[in-house]
């Protein structure tokens, strides 16, 4: 009887030792989870706000990876909190899990977004490539010599001026179209850019019966400064229209901070149940 005492007592000791051991890692695996998720959400936050290409792949790199470590402590953490018989925890566990899945769609589509960058890439030709034609243009036609200095001084600097200003007001336009988020707005900036341009082209052949000869190639390369305008600002609009910085911000700040807050609220949960759990929580 002594030893079968014994041998008892030593399976009891065991049992809880094999208990403790598992409601420590346990919580080792709660408070990774915690730390990982925190990780992929900052991560992410990071891709959205980056100004550049590389910086936004890099982050969205990291963010991945995090997501991927949670899931790995979700997988370990559910036997583990099954093989206890911890069913409160279980259940927290499987809420988070749920909610995480959700969390996971919706960043993968906000990084998918902030990784295209287009409101940046449109913001970058708006202030460098549209800006030099721009300048090309105005530089070419305040070149130009009227024909009669007596008779067409004035005509050609209202031609030349009122050219230069509709141009400059597409380009004022290019900015608060980048920034905007309702089609409707960019869709009434784009007709007011159509009114500019048609003024512009107007100035210019206006421009032809009143300069000198000599001043014809200012004009032909007023032209070419125009049309190369013209284009990048298709380009830009079209960018903008993607609106991927914009959508994949509005997307972080909206819908996926209340997933992060369910998320968390859950985690800490799981967190706080653990802390107080002992020998006699243990089965």
């Amino acid at each position: 009887m002594a030893i079968v005492t014994i041998a008892a007592i030593a399976a009891i000791g065991c049992d809880v030792n094999s208990a403790l051991e598992r409601l420590a890692q346990a919580r080792h695996h709660s408070a990774e989870l915690l730390v990982q998720f925190t990780k992929a959400a900052d991560a992410a936050n990071k891709a959205v706000m980056a100004d550049t290409d590389e910086a936004s792949v890099a982050f969205s790199r990291d963010a991945e990876q995090a997501k991927q470590s949670v899931q790995a402590n979700i997988d370990v953490l559910q036997p583990i909190l099954r093989d206890l018989d911890y069913s409160e925890e279980t259940r927290l566990l499987q809420e988070f899990a749920i909610r995480f899945a959700a969390y996971r769609e919706l960043d993968r589509r906000i990084l998918l977004l902030a990784v295209e960058n287009t409101n940046l890439k449109a913001q970058r030709l708006s202030f460098g490539p549209a800006q030099e034609a721009a300048d090309s243009f105005r530089d070419a036609l305040e070149a130009v010599v009227p024909s009669d200095a007596a008779k067409d001084t004035w005509r050609v600097k209202a031609l030349v001026a009122t050219a230069v200003m509709t141009v400059r007001e597409i380009q004022v336009l290019q900015a608060p179209h980048v920034a905007e988020a309702d089609d409707a707005v960019m869709t009434r900036m784009e007709q007011r850019m159509a009114t500019s341009e048609a003024a512009a082209r107007a100035a210019l052949a206006a421009l032809g019966p009143v300069v000198q000869p000599a001043s014809r190639a200012r004009l032909v390369a007023a032209t070419a400064a125009l049309e190369t305008f013209v284009r990048l600002n298709a380009q830009i609009m079209a960018l903008s229209r993607r609106n991927s910085n914009v959508r994949s911000l509005a997307l972080s700040l909206n819908e996926k901070a209340k997933v992060i807050g369910a998320c968390e609220d859950r985690l800490h949960a799981l967190r706080d149940a653990l802390a107080k759990r002992g020998f006699r929580g243990t089965r």
